[in-house]
Parts: C-alpha cells; structure tokens; sequence
C-alpha cells in the first residue's frame, strides 16, 4: 500500500492543492521563517527584531542569507544569539537551505523530523542548545549534508542507522549527550555487528572527523574508527580495553542500553527483502482503502480552494490546525526537579483543610494556609487552569518556575519547600514557606499604628533592600519580582521582611489570554511571540522599590482612588529637605533627620523617569545600611522614649 498510494498523493497533491503547478518560493519562506519566529519566546539581544512577516522578501532579515536572483534562502545563521524556544518543524520548507546554524542558544524540545526535508542542506549545526529527545532518524535523509554537529545538548537513545547512509558527511559531532546503545558498523537486522570497510559507519569514506564522547554508549569501539583520536571516545560505556576515561560502573548501570551481543536497531522496520509475503486479498484490501482515502483527500482540498479562491486572490497560507497535545514536543528534563521535595495532593489537602483556608487569590491561582503532620506552616500556591487549558508551553514553565524558585536561599525570601504535579484529579501547586505576621500593606494601612515605629520600618526597609540586592546581583541569571509592592513583602513574627512572587504566573498567563491562547484551549505560536522575558525588568524593580519605600514612611498607597497616585504628591516635597517632614505619617515619632534625608534620597533615585540611570539594588542597600542607624544604642542614645521603642521592636 506505501508503495502504491505514497507516490500517487506526491503526484497529484500539488496539483490538486494549487490548481495549477503554482510555485510559491518567497510565500513559502516567509510562513517558514514567520513560524520559526514565533516558536522563539526569549529573544533578549533582539536579533529577529527584524524580521517583518509583512515583507515579502525575508532576504534582508538578520541571520538569513539568499540565493541570487531568485532569492531563494539558502542560510539560517543565528549562532550566539541567545534565543530561547523550540525549532518549528516548517524549517522543513525551506527547500532551498544548505546551511542551518543555531549553535550557543537555548533552544529546548526535540529536533524536529522535518529537518529530514532539507535535501540541500550541507551544513547542520545545532550545538550548545538545551535538545532534548532522540536524534530523529530523518536527518539520514540529507543526502547532502557535510557537517553534523549536535554536541552539548541532551540527547536521548541511540544512533540511528539511517546516519550510516550519508555518503557526503566529513563531520560529525555528537559528544556531550546523553545517547546510548552501541556505534554500530553495519545496518543488517538482527545479525551480529560487522565492522568491515563496507557497511555502515564504516562505509563512510568522506568522514574525517567524529566526536562521540561523553555519552554513554556501549560495546567495542568499531576497529574502521580507530583512526579517531581516542579522546574522542572518552567518558563512555565502553567494553573495550582501549578506553579512556570511561564513565564509572554505576553511572552505566543506570542507562538502559541495549546488550552487548543485541545490534541496536533505530528502526523496527526489517529490510525490505525480509518483509513476509502478503495475501493477494490483503494487498488488493489495501489499495482499494487508499484510493478511498485519496478520492477523500482530493474532494476536501478542491473544496478548501474554491472557498479560499472567494475569499482572496492569492496565496494559500500552510496552517496545521491541531490540538495543543500535537504542537512541538516539548521534553523537560528530568534532572530539572530531581533535587526538589515533590509533595502529593492528598498531603497538602489534609495539610490546608480541604483546601478552604484562602488567604490570596487572583484570576488564575489562589494560595492557602496549611498546616504539615510536624507542624510547619505552609503557603500553598494553586494554579486554577483546567487540564485543557494547560498547554505544553505551560507544562515546560511551571517546571522552569520550580527550578527557578528553588534555586533562592536568601533570608529575606520566601523558601520553596516543594511543589505538587498530579494528573487525577489534575493539579498544579508550589509550596512555600509561610510568613504568620500577614503583609507589609495589611500592617500600613490596616494595622495599628503603634506597632510600627521608625526604627521597624527602616529595618524592613533595609531587609527588602537586601533581598532584591541577592535576586538582582548574586544570582545568574537574575530573578525578579514581577509585581513588587507591600502585597509581596510577608512578615515573620519579629517583622521581618519575606519578599514572594505569587503574581508571577498570573503575569505569564495574562499574556497568553490577551494573545487568546488560554480562552479557547488550544496553544497559539503568537503566545511565544508576545512573551517578555521571564526575568522581568530590573530597572522595574528599582522603581517599585522606591514607591515602597514611599509607602513605608507616608502611610499612602502607590494609588488611592481619593487622593491620587502618591509619587505626584510626594514629588513636591523630595527634592526640597524643609518640606520633607511633609511626607512622614502623621502618627510617627522618633523620625531622625538623617535617616528622612537618605531615605529621601534613595527615593529620587529610585524613581528616575530614565530607568538606565537608576542605580543598582547594590548601591541603593549600601546607601541604607550605611546611613540609617537601627542599632537599638543609636536610638536609646537619641530619644528619652526609647524603652518604649525597644519594646515596640524587640
């Protein structure tokens, strides 16, 4: 039946699908290149700022390279650009390229198969990425490939035997991985290797260099590629006497590789001489469902174009539309959340009394209060996203947030102790530590006023200063609060600052919302396109510190309905030190001079309209450590109230 139908749909398809042979080179890139673009969701350096998918020649965009004069695409050179996302299989349509150089990114995912249709491709370089998956077995179909480099990645399973087809490669690279099985020296099913000069790898005579260290193959390294320097070989899984540095017992033990004397097939399809006679009936079954199946495909398709033809004059946009479950494979690596504590929901419902004690919610999660067997208490962040709603690209940055919160161990930071990913019923939690004294607006503008002298606000001061010098200066790469405000600063029972980020994921999905890609369910490339980055902006934070700290000494919201945003009203008395005692609240005491001015100080800093001149987190909790004094003898020293004070802070 593939012999018989295959070539048929390739011989009338075209046809078919375009009327007349219509050829759409320029069209056809575009949606190609457009696709690769949206699969992009970090582009920090700005490289495909470019890239307009109104222009109709893509021959001037960044990293792409044409053929002239048909401007055809011939490269794709975007190396040591930073880019996060995932390869969009429509790469396959750029029938043209012969190079295609991703290397030093951070793309993620598998590689897609389509790859396999790039027959003029010479060049592949996919190195230094974060692929995950198997090698597909498709790239053995680029007859005309020179170079294979995919070292530095995290590849899975073994080598396909298709490789062994390339007749033109010269290099190839697959160190640094994780691929297993055997290199193998023949592509005969079910016989014992056999490494001659004829068969398989060995049959590549153009091949001059081959890098396969660092993985965890197994065997004998095949006697044709001894040629090879050993280095090349090492930190394996070798039974080979030659080896160097070979991986240690117990990390080969935990691969799966195939067995010694088991040829390692990447493919369960026999050769073709091997295959079993069929049954006349059965073969006649088969082709008959296949010209069912064509007559179907050709009604669909002349139907599609005559209402295309109504609604416009021209080209036919390639659309695939699918389910989320059949976008871009996304694989997460499973030593991402090895070193996280994982907690079952069973646990954290008994812990929050069937989830009834809410203390914060937003449109998207809810956080409760729970109670653990040992008795810690417990912050329990729920994602409220139904299952299918949940997109693959969700999946990916939920384990990317727990990886990402579980990395900060700073005082002044609310701790991750956890997280919960269950399918039944399907559920999506962080569990943090939790701060008992409620937040820092709840005591400002709820609380009573005598609670919170001077001196305890500057502490809290000087320790949010010091958790965002930890987010922003001594972790890489910086972590940021997406939405900082007294909401997101938490308070222990001696008042210490605990800064959380429980808006964050209610800030990735609103963005996907307004790209309508949660509303219906179905994941959107545009949502990729439209997404910030993940770390939000520094300079941002900056600036919310500085209207915090406005709100810390005036007692006003950023914003109050009745009053007006705090920053214009406070702007008449910054800059000028006989009006500054203007900004106190009213209720205050003790309020040293010195201390208003460099707070006042930090304030306009903060707060500069050019976000570049804003200084770092660093300097700005230098100039508060070293200009406010909240030793408790600086203050007996300064105010006949101060047992009274220390009472109130101790």
């Amino acid at each position: 039946m593939r012999s018989l139908v295959l070539p048929l749909l390739l011989l009338l398809f075209p046809l078919v699908l375009f009327g007349e042979v219509v050829s759409l080179p320029i069209n056809q890139e575009i949606l190609a290149l457009g696709a690769f673009k949206r699969s992009i969701f970090e582009d920090p350096l700005s490289v495909l700022s470019d890239w307009n998918s109104f222009d109709e020649n893509p021959c001037g965009w960044s990293g792409v390279t044409c053929l002239k004069p048909q401007n055809r695409v011939v490269n794709l050179i975007l190396s040591n650009s930073s880019l996060k996302g995932f390869l969009a299989p429509e790469l396959g349509l750029l029938d043209f390229l012969q190079e295609l150089v991703l290397s030093n990114n951070l793309f993620l995912g598998s590689i897609p198969k389509e790859i396999g249709l790039l027959k003029n491709l010479t060049v592949l370089d996919l190195s230094s990425n974060q692929f995950s998956g198997p090698v597909p077995a498709e790239i053995g179909d680029l007859t005309s490939v020179t170079k294979i480099d995919l070292h530095s990645n995290g590849l899975t399973g073994g080598i396909p035997l298709k490789l062994w087809n390339l007749a033109n490669l010269v290099e190839l690279r697959l160190d640094r991985n994780k691929l297993s099985g055997k290199i193998l020296g023949t592509n005969t099913h079910g016989m014992t290797p056999s490494y001659d000069n004829r068969t398989g790898l060995c049959g590549l005579t153009s091949l001059k260099f081959a890098d396969f260290s660092y993985n965890f193959f197994v065997g004998k390294i095949p006697p044709c590629l001894k040629y090879l320097p050993r280095v090349n070989f090492r930190g394996n899984c070798f039974q080979d006497k030659e080896s160097i540095k070979p991986r240690s017992t117990e990390q080969c033990y935990s691969v799966k590789s195939q067995a010694a004397n088991e040829p390692y097939e990447y493919s369960n399809v026999a050769p073709e001489h091997r295959r079993p006679h069929q049954p006349k009936w059965l073969l006649i079954l088969e082709i008959t469902t296949g010209v069912v199946m064509l007559i179907f495909v050709i009604t669909c398709v002349v139907s599609a174009i005559k209402i295309c033809k109504r609604k416009s004059s021209g080209i036919i946009p390639i659309r695939k539309q699918s389910s989320w479950k059949d976008e871009i494979s996304i694989s997460v690596d499973s030593e991402l959340l090895k070193s996280v504590l994982r907690f079952s929901r069973q646990e954290l419902e008994v812990a929050c009394e069937d989830f009834s004690n809410i203390i914060w919610s937003s449109t998207y999660s809810k956080v409760y209060k729970g109670t653990m067997k040992n008795g810690s208490e417990i912050a329990v962040l729920s994602f409220s996203i139904s299952e299918n709603q949940w997109t693959t690209y969700f999946e990916l940055q939920f384990q990317n947030e727990v990886a990402d919160f579980a990395r900060l161990n700073n005082e002044n930071i609310a701790k991750l102790l956890g997280y919960c990913r269950e399918s039944e019923p399907f559920s999506r939690m962080l569990v943090f530590e939790y701060a008992s004294n409620g937040t820092l607006y709840e005591h400002l503008h709820y609380g009573e006023g005598c609670q919170f002298s001077w001196l305890r606000r500057m502490k809290i001061a000087i320790g949010i200063a010091r958790g965002l010098k930890y987010l922003h200066t001594e972790l890489q790469p910086a972590f940021t609060i997406s939405e900082l405000n007294s909401g997101s600063v938490y308070l222990t029972e001696d008042f210490s600052p605990k800064l959380v980020d429980f808006e964050r994921w209610k800030t990735i999905v609103s963005k996907a919302d307004r790209n309508g890609s949660v509303a219906n369910g179905l994941p959107y490339h545009g949502f990729m396109d439209s997404i910030e980055r993940r770390h939000m902006d520094v300079q941002g934070n900056t600036f919310a510190f500085g209207m915090l700290l406005l709100e810390l000494i005036s007692g006003r919201p950023s914003y109050c309905g009745d009053r007006g945003c705090s920053l214009d009203w406070a702007m008449e008395y910054l800059q000028k030190p006989e009006k500054m005692t203007q900004i106190i609240e009213p209720h205050l005491k003790n309020v040293k001079s010195d201390d208003l001015s460099v707070v006042c100080s930090t304030i306009s800093l903060c707060i500069e309209p050019e976000a570049s001149k804003r200084p770092s987190m660093e300097i700005i909790t230098a100039m508060l450590e070293d200009g406010i004094e909240t030793s408790p003898a600086a203050l007996y020293k300064n105010s006949h109230l101060a047992w009274a004070e220390l009472a109130l802070t101790s």
